[in-house]
């Protein structure tokens, strides 16, 4: 016997997947809730419950109507039951759940811009909530950044440049995914070409942080020792560098002394790949990739190696690793990979023990936690060598 609150439940559930869907009028309507009458068996057992049951629905005066049938039960004779409860179309049920107003709202936006923009329909059917529960402030600054953009795909200004109403950087780029998508769509574009590409629009750019650890590079950038620049005006710098170290650690980076004909670069993560834009990093004689000793950290030593074969790992070996025993936190989610291209058989060997728990689960070293005595031991003795 399925009472009123677990037939509301249950259109409720209902609501809440398909809602979406029937934004463009869609679905098999009348829909039908069947209310498990029972059979005279459970009836008579429990009439008192039965009897009960069936006086809820007699004083129902929900949205929907509640469809009456007689059985003809050998012992308890003629009896009138409630089969079903039928909606008649999505405007009922949202009134019955207490949608109407969300219900009216997210109607009204998606049939406006589809009337707007139609090869946007299958999209929006999927942005029942945001179309229900933004405020027409935000759910207008939407709309006038799409048609502006639509309108001016290759404009290549700032997102402060725009003249969209309320619109500041932060909030873009909290929505890019959203914009993206449907740009994409309008523009019949590949669903892979990330934001900025499809929408024309210029992103702040991408920068490096590098510190020049020899005074006499220093003379050559101005007496500049900490550099925080965009990677195009690096890579146009002429420095006669001869030994590059690469951490994955801020602090670390900042913690380097001065070192002869050498710079610090920091915290690139798996970003590494944009450093081949440096022609002077390709040029120098010797690279050193100091990352944490976990499986991340050998995965990014082998993309870097990818494109810097000669880049040594300094710090990143099972010595290092086992001598700080103390010192290992857990890595909270190990690479997928089996092996990892361009690792040296060392390298790979340790990588596949980190991955399968050989000295304890999950097994990691973060780059700062080796004292400083130890790790500029070791730097000057990779330079040495």
């Amino acid at each position: 016997m399925r009472s009123p609150e677990q037939a509301i439940a249950l259109l409720r559930g209902r609501w809440q997947r398909h809602a979406g869907d029937w934004l463009d009028g869609s679905g098999d309507w009348p829909l039908r809730v069947v209310l498990a009458v029972p059979d005279e068996q459970e009836a008579s057992a429990h009439w008192a419950v039965f009897e009960a049951w069936r006086n809820t629905w007699k004083d129902w005066r929900g949205a929907g109507e509640v469809s009456w049938a007689e059985r003809r039960w050998p012992l308890l004779g003629r009896q009138a039951v409630p089969e079903v409860l039928s909606l008649p179309d999505a405007d009922g049920l949202a009134e019955l759940l207490g949608e109407t107003a969300r219900w009216q709202r997210a109607r009204t936006r998606f049939d406006a811009w589809v009337q707007r923009w139609p090869v946007l329909a299958a999209g929006l059917c999927r942005q029942h909530a945001l179309l229900a529960e933004l405020d027409d402030t935000e759910f207008t600054r939407f709309g006038d950044m799409l048609a502006w953009l639509q309108t001016h795909p290759a404009s290549n200004l700032f997102a402060r440049q725009l003249p969209v109403a309320g619109l500041d950087s932060k909030w873009l780029e909290s929505r890019t995914g959203l914009l993206g998508d449907w740009l994409r769509t309008l523009g019949e574009l590949p669903r892979e070409g990330e934001f900025w590409q499809v929408s024309g629009l210029r992103r702040e750019p991408e920068r490096l942080r590098v510190r020049v650890l020899d005074p006499v590079l220093r003379a050559c950038v101005g007496g500049l020792g900490d550099i925080y620049a965009p990677f195009e005006e690096l890579a146009a710098l002429e420095l006669p560098v001869r030994h590059v170290f690469i951490v994955e650690n801020k602090q670390t980076g900042l913690a380097f002394g001065d070192v002869p004909a050498a710079v610090v670069l920091m915290a690139r993560g798996y970003a590494v790949d944009r450093l081949r834009e440096l022609p002077w990093l390709q040029a120098a004689q010797t690279v050193h990739y100091w990352g944490d000793l976990d499986t991340h950290g050998l995965a990014i030593l082998g993309r870097l190696r990818g494109y810097l074969p000669h880049v040594q790992s300094m710090l990143m070996d099972q010595a290092t690793l086992l001598d700080h025993r103390t010192l290992w936190v857990i890595e909270p989610q190990p690479h997928r990979a089996d092996a990892i291209e361009h690792l040296n058989a060392a390298e790979q060997a340790l990588y596949r023990d980190l991955r399968g728990d050989r000295w304890g689960v999950r097994v990691r070293l973060e780059q700062e936690r080796i004292g400083w005595d130890v790790a500029w031991t070791r730097i000057t003795s990779a330079l040495a060598g």
